[in-house]
């Protein structure tokens, strides 16, 4: 029977303007629904070094080369520009400011296909060709009957005059599924074939083909499992596949997000040599059978890492922090690889 979604993309209904932070950062508390020159940029921020507004949950992270600004799409707010994801940037990966939504409203269409639906969910974002694809869920909490969907850009920057999201629809959905529909992550394979990686609880985390340059789904072939706990609740989500070296590294959130200090949550990875897997975990666990290595974990008044994206080796995430009351918060780590592995560095 399929257990209950608590996951990643399972919201703090709360989320704060620049406006409001700057008047009462000293105050924030979360709130859950269920759960000039621009200097050098660092190859890892140090958490307690951010500033500005961070407050973002399940961060889509793309980091600026070369004095280019970075960027975060991350969940929305329902209750400013009707639950749209968000936009932040940074000229060093430090400073962050609040740069406005995807759009003043939601697609109708999702409406009509997620009934009650409120925040969209957990972005990813990926360049192709010079378009920028954008990838989004659309839920409800404990429940699977959700959507994946897509817009498209030439850019990321809300100040561009070029920029405009343009919806081009659903990607999957889990209405009657025995999946649940969320949290997409986009890989290329060896043949430059995308890939899109989702899931959360009931049966683990999946994998579909896509096609360029449409950015949709390639055929009706059904989802490939690629990582399951094999336990009830099989609380896993949140899949990012990450090639590297000649190899496929799946990064994944386990346990219980969005319980402020409660929170449970973790960050894991496993490799394959092919994007399909099978995964396996340093001790050579497959992820199917409930492997996983351990990459980020709770550490001292910084709880519960997950929701994470990877940019030229920074590896970004959010977290919960005893010194904003259990609030949610953006966290970045460098990574750096040992013996074929990554390791994260959160300083």
């Amino acid at each position: 029977m399929a257990q209950p979604q608590r996951s990643a993309a399972s919201r703090p209904a709360a989320q704060w303007t620049a406006a409001r932070l700057a008047a009462v950062l000293a105050a924030v508390v979360l709130v859950l629904t269920g759960c000039g020159a621009a200097a050098p940029a660092p190859e890892a921020g140090a958490a307690a070094e951010l500033s500005g507004d961070f407050f973002t949950h399940d961060p889509a992270l793309v980091k600026g080369e070369d004095g280019e600004p970075w960027f975060i799409y991350s969940t929305g707010n329902g209750q400013v520009a009707d639950g749209n994801i968000q936009v932040r940037r940074s000229d060093d990966g430090v400073k962050w400011e609040y740069a406005g939504e995807v759009w003043p409203e939601k697609p109708a269409w999702l409406k009509e296909a997620v009934p009650g639906v409120d925040n969209l969910w957990a972005p990813e974002l990926y360049e192709h060709d010079g378009t920028w694809y954008l990838y989004y869920s659309a839920s409800t909490f404990g429940k699977n009957l959700s959507v994946i969907a897509l817009a498209t850009n030439t850019t990321l920057d809300p100040a561009d005059p070029a920029y405009e999201w343009v919806d081009k629809g659903q990607v999957i959905s889990s209405k009657g599924e025995r999946f649940n529909a969320i949290d997409p992550g986009i890989a290329e394979d060896k043949n430059g074939m995308p890939w899109m990686s989702f899931g959360s609880f009931w049966t683990g985390l999946q994998l579909v083909k896509l096609e360029w340059p449409t950015g949709l789904r390639a055929g009706t072939e059904e989802p490939l499992t690629i990582a399951d706990r094999q336990a009830p609740p099989n609380a896993i989500e949140a899949p990012y596949i990450l090639p590297h070296d000649g190899k496929f590294y799946l990064f994944f959130s386990r346990d219980f997000c969005c319980q402020g200090l409660e929170s449970t949550y973790n960050i894991a990875v496993g490799r394959s040599d092919s994007i399909t897997g099978p995964y396996l975990d340093a001790e050579g666990k497959e992820l199917l059978d409930g492997g996983g290595t351990p990459l980020l974990a709770s550490d001292g008044g910084r709880v519960g890492p997950g929701g994470q994206s990877v940019s030229s080796n920074t590896l970004a995430f959010h977290y919960y922090a005893e010194e904003l009351d259990g609030a949610f918060r953006l966290g970045l780590a460098g990574l750096e690889w040992e013996d074929g592995w990554p390791k994260a560095r959160w300083e």
